[in-house]
């Protein structure tokens, strides 16, 4: 799965490029960590079982403070955020917002699954698949195939449903097994599961270090 470090690395990537004018490295900052906010649900798992992927990998951590801020920004007579930080406050809470949404929860529900609608809809989704074109079957892709149910209502497929909080469980370092570990079970924190990942952390990090070293000239 990618590992935080991917994560931060990819919000650091969209936030050099959509922060514009308003990129500092305070504001890039505050991105990367609010991206990195998310994953602090392997701790609440710890506690609560079967919360990791769940408590904060889901829509509505991304969909509540968007409409908030939507309605702050538009329909309010005086904007709180506006009034309190500028256009630069607003520029940067609309971008972390979607760093969170790209960078971290739908990453990670195109690699091994997040549970989307939890806490209204307890089940894990896993789209993890794969594009390709080909000259026999054209356009393929895997990430989201729907069948047809009893009654004709589309549906997503079987395949890309998991389990629920209750009998699902993504390991980490902190929280290797789903209880009590054995005193030598091995806990691993991964850095990049896979070339192509470390390549992206490498670009990711090179790209905000220049642009911060470009802010400071």
């Amino acid at each position: 799965m990618p590992s935080v470090a991917v994560h931060v690395a990819f919000a650091g990537l969209l936030g050099a490029a959509l922060l514009g004018e308003e990129f500092d490295p305070r504001a890039i900052l505050v991105v990367m960590v609010a991206c990195a906010f998310v994953d602090l649900d392997t701790f609440v798992g710890i506690y609560v079982p079967g919360t990791h992927r769940a408590a904060f990998h889901n829509v509505f951590v991304v969909t509540i403070p968007g409409l908030l801020l939507l309605w702050d920004g538009w329909l309010r007579e005086t904007s709180v955020v506006r009034t309190r930080f500028g256009q630069y406050g607003y520029r940067v809470a609309w971008v972390s917002l979607v760093t969170v949404l790209v960078a971290h929860v739908s990453l990670d529900a195109f690699f091994n699954g997040v549970n989307v609608f939890w806490p209204v809809h307890d089940r894990f989704y896993d789209f993890s698949g794969r594009m390709l074109l080909t000259d026999q079957r054209g356009l393929v892709q895997t990430f989201l195939e729907l069948e047809t149910t009893a009654d004709g209502t589309p549906a997503v497929s079987d395949s890309a449903i998991r389990g629920t909080t209750g009998d699902t469980h993504y390991a980490t370092g902190f929280d290797p097994t789903r209880g009590d570990p054995e005193p030598d079970t091995e806990r691993i924190f991964p850095v990049a599961s896979s070339g192509e990942l470390f390549v992206v952390m490498l670009a990711s990090y090179g790209t905000v270090l220049y642009r911060c070293l470009e802010y400071y000239r």
